[in-house]
């Protein structure tokens, strides 16, 4: 890789980011990023991006719309191709995998 092509790498990486940490689950004020519920995000040479994520429940009711905002939202973003989110529930998501400034914005420090 190149070194033009690791600096457009690592601006699509931060731009995932920073979408991903402007998606909000509608019923917990905290961003899925720092909620902890982005397990993975791969881009490979092509710009295809996977991401693999999971819910604060299995049975959350608006899944669908979170899981499709996520692929929405990245597919946007300039430079990528092909965007595939994966949703896995193993292992399950626990409040540990939450950032410091989560759990402080949501009471738990």
């Amino acid at each position: 890789m190149s070194v033009e092509e690791k600096k457009d790498f690592l601006q699509l990486e931060r731009e995932i980011l920073i979408v991903l940490k402007n998606i909000y689950d509608p019923e917990i004020p905290v961003n899925i990023y720092d909620l902890g519920l982005i397990y993975e995000i791969d881009v490979d040479d092509y710009d295809n991006v996977d991401i693999q994520m999971t819910l604060t429940a299995p049975n959350c009711p608006v899944a669908d719309s979170i899981v499709r905002e996520v692929n929405d939202r990245v597919s946007e973003i300039r430079g990528t191709q092909r965007v595939s989110v994966d949703l896995v529930f193993d292992p399950p998501w626990e409040q540990s995998m939450m950032t410091e400034e989560a759990k402080l914005q949501l009471g738990f420090l």
